[in-house]
């Protein structure tokens, strides 16, 4: 296979990863606290071929990472919905250990644990957070309440780099190696929820160049191993 060849699979590569996360990106258009994914591109030389061939340099993937801006924060109402208002992020307690979310639609379990629509529970600063009866409000800080007892008060942290953070399961993200430290002077919304931060046209924009470049690239597959190839063998069989 030619270096051209080459080139052209591993850019079709590429941008097959790259469909991949616009798809993701889009389906998420309306799940709470999501953050979108932006990646890159790198040159993959080949040492081996380079010398003799200098068009056997590959596309390849050049690292991803978490676009950490804000979403739109909106009201909902209801006294379990929390979001943080600048930068930060919820603690959560799952069986493989502690991840971090902006998605602050929390409930009860029947314990009356302060739990994540998936059970796992969230973490106050002094553990897991426990409401007794009565009515719940959160306050800008964090705290919260039930009726006028303090059931505790919500964990937030930061990380270093957030754009270095990797999806873990749903809107959960883990810290990718980094340590996270308590933000000190959080603020939150309560009854509130911050919004999904990937804009519609902005992945349609997006989606339609990634798929035109795909199809280039495939056009340019067949063209390099169909009729370039075809018409060398056809003349290389006449001679």
């Amino acid at each position: 296979m030619s270096g051209s060849q080459y080139i052209a699979l591993s850019g079709l590569r590429a941008r097959a990863d790259e469909l991949d996360r616009v798809a993701t990106d889009i389906a998420n258009i309306g799940t709470a606290g999501y953050k979108g994914e932006r990646e890159s591109r790198a040159v993959a030389e080949r040492p081996q071929f380079d010398a003799a061939l200098q068009t056997a340099i590959d596309t390849t993937f050049g690292g991803k990472r978490l676009d950490s801006t804000d979403g739109a924060i909106t009201s909902t109402g209801r006294p379990l919905d929390v979001a943080v208002n600048g930068r930060g992020f919820f603690v959560v307690n799952t069986s493989a250990g502690d991840r971090y979310t902006r998605n602050g639609h929390f409930t009860l379990d029947t314990s009356r644990r302060l739990v994540t629509e998936d059970g796992d529970p969230v973490q106050g600063k002094g553990g897991p957070i426990t409401l007794g009866p009565g009515e719940v409000r959160v306050d800008n800080d964090g705290t919260v309440w039930a009726g006028d007892t303090r059931a505790g008060q919500l964990a937030v942290v930061t990380v270093a780099d957030p754009g270095l953070m990797e999806h873990d399961h749903g809107t959960l993200l883990s810290a990718n190696g980094q340590t996270p430290t308590p933000l000190e002077n959080a603020e939150v919304n309560g009854g509130s929820l911050e919004q999904s931060n990937v804009s519609v046209a902005d992945r349609l924009a997006e989606l339609t160049s990634v798929s035109r470049g795909f199809e280039a690239l495939q056009k340019a597959i067949s063209m390099l191993m169909n009729e370039v190839d075809g018409k060398a063998i056809d003349h290389l069989g006449r001679r």
